[in-house]
């Protein structure tokens, strides 16, 4: 019908219309007008030719970037787990940060456990990283050279974990291998030469061997959304995550966007880059249009790695030396562009500013040559 009428409209908004008349029944007429408005409305929001879309982008995202707040807030609903919003985590995403300050997962379980408390219980349980501190008391027997480890009975069943594999584990790690032996209920590590800093770095390994868990994720907290359980986590580690299971990989994600790159791909990067945007600053309750966002992270990623906007990234790699001069470490780059004979093109909007020219967008991106009319008998 489209076609017929002799306009054009992508696939993607076809497919929604027609998933939101599925089932109706409307005559042709007000079919027509609706594929009519809908035809006008996107013409109305294309982009003109020639139009300076990074600097629409830049100032779409930097002038509501003003109104953000500096502060990191706790988790809404979660006691004392803290992330990172507002403009701090917008910095962070367009810096493109290897580690977050505060790197949060969001876990999602299958069908089979999602309902079921224990079993998400025991899934979070075996995602947070316990070590020996977390579930017994460490002390140091001077007189008889040897460190006694004993273990909590309660937090070493609420945790799933058997004495045996206590011992198992602190023979295994590194400097302690073969030290430790059972006595009593407890473990005993003997230090094998007659050192003081020997039983101190013996006591201080013990302490921190990690016995169950997932390297990096320090805890894990159990929450109810939308009917259903979802694990959410201080620390990630996408990739081991995954391997659990019983965990959604489809849905279970990260707030690192690096992590997200190394295990999913680039085009897994590029829409994280997009959603965290989104939503730190639908958070501060700022309207940009997706377009700006979609832009940023499409330069972000159009190479297959993710770079960052600093001098470091992208604006470090213009081709233009009054550009890169512009954005930072001036004298530097001068310098540098002079002792190689550099030359400048002034092809961007940057350099054509800074040596006042037009700028060779919008109307200055295309040259108009009047031809008056002759005159008769002329």
């Amino acid at each position: 019908m489209v076609d017929d009428m002799g306009r054009k409209l992508p696939w993607e908004v076809l497919h929604e219309i027609a998933a939101r008349l599925d089932g109706a029944e409307i005559p042709d007429k007000h079919l027509k007008r609706i594929l009519e408005l809908t035809c006008d409305r996107h013409e109305m929001h294309r982009i003109d030719p020639s139009e300076s879309v990074g600097i629409l982008a830049a100032q779409s995202i930097g002038e509501p970037g003003t109104q953000m707040t500096m502060r990191t807030f706790h988790y809404a609903g979660v006691a004392e787990m803290n992330v990172t919003l507002g403009l701090p985590r917008l910095i962070e995403i367009v810096d493109a940060r290897r580690v977050p300050s505060t790197p949060i997962m969001e876990i999602h379980l299958e069908k089979a456990a999602q309902d079921d408390l224990e079993k998400v219980r025991q899934i979070a349980s075996n995602i947070e990283l316990t070590k020996i501190i977390d579930i017994a008391d460490v002390e140091t027997d001077i007189n008889n050279m040897e460190v006694m480890v004993r273990l909590d009975k309660r937090k070493i069943e609420r945790k799933s974990i058997t004495p045996e594999e206590v011992l198992r584990k602190l023979n295994k790690a590194k400097g302690l291998k073969g030290l430790a032996e059972m006595r009593e209920g407890n473990v005993v590590i003997k230090c094998d030469e007659p050192s003081y800093k020997k039983l101190q770095r013996i006591s201080e390994d013990t302490k921190h061997t990690p016995i169950k868990g997932i390297d990096g994720i320090t805890r894990a907290v159990i929450r109810k959304v939308s009917g259903r359980y979802v694990v959410y986590t201080e620390g990630s580690n996408l990739e081991k995550v995954l391997e659990i299971d019983l965990v959604d990989r489809a849905n279970t994600t990260t707030n690192s966007i690096l992590e997200i790159f190394e295990v999913l791909g680039i085009e897994a990067a590029r829409n994280s880059l997009i959603v965290e945007a989104s939503k730190t600053l639908d958070e501060q309750g700022l309207t940009v249009d997706i377009r700006h966002i979609m832009l940023v992270a499409d330069l972000m990623t159009n190479d297959g790695d993710v770079k960052a906007i600093g001098r470091h990234g992208i604006s470090g790699r213009k081709s233009s030396v009054l550009a890169r001069a512009a954005f930072e470490i001036t004298s530097t780059h001068l310098l540098r562009a002079a002792i190689t004979g550099e030359v400048d093109l002034l092809e961007g909007v940057v350099e054509n500013i800074i040596v006042g020219q037009p700028v060779t967008v919008g109307t200055g991106a295309v040259n108009l040559v009047w031809s008056p009319a002759k005159k008769e008998g002329a």
